[in-house]
């Protein structure tokens, strides 16, 4: 990759539901957001790296928030909006590309971790409007062309799914077991 110097100020910006169904659906997997984090940096000057989350009645989601802020990452959350007809929405497409142009003039390179095609008008305009480099990271298979065409530099991490990808950990459902001895029954 050429462009890398490390007092390049960075900012990264994850969309993690683009994410999390890429490598659910790809792979059967979680992603491993440490290694990206790790691997969109380079050793560069982080200024800020947002995580783009959605709440959902799912258990287990804010131990997840909580890895998430553990790594490194600030963590923007809303509810998931549920419509009259039971249909689900959530997305950050406007509030991710809200903060990439807001926090542009303080960076040097913006990477975006997301494969979402609906970000190309975004990586034009932070190049030509504002004069960042724009590196993307994403599942390669689910990955828009087109956004890999218009950003500087496309990191493909089908390319080494070992490192971004975590297998689930398989939980056993243990059935309870109900006493079920019979009773003795003499017969005379």
């Amino acid at each position: 990759m050429t462009d890398i110097h490390k007092a390049q100020r960075v900012g990264v910006f994850v969309d993690v539901q683009n994410m999390y169904y890429s490598a659910k659906y790809e792979y059967n997997s979680h992603v491993n957001f440490k290694h990206i984090l790790q691997d969109a940096v380079q050793g560069r000057a982080l200024v800020r790296a947002l995580a783009y989350v959605i709440r959902t009645e799912e258990a287990g989601k804010e131990s997840f928030f909580d890895a998430l802020t553990h790594i490194g990452f600030e963590v923007r959350a809303k509810d998931i909006q549920i419509f009259a007809g039971g249909a689900k929405k959530g997305d950050w497409d406007i509030g991710i590309a809200m903060d990439c142009i807001e926090l542009a003039p303080r960076l040097d390179t913006i990477i975006l971790v997301s494969g979402d095609g609906d970000f190309i008008p975004l990586v034009e305009h932070l190049k030509r409007a504002l004069g960042c480099r724009v590196e993307v990271m994403a599942f390669g298979k689910s990955a828009s062309g087109k956004l890999r065409e218009v950003a500087d530099n496309f990191t493909d991490l089908d390319k080494d799914v070992k490192r971004y990808c975590i297998k689930p950990i398989l939980r056993r459902i243990e059935k309870k077991e109900v006493n079920t001895s019979p009773v003795s029954r003499h017969r005379s």
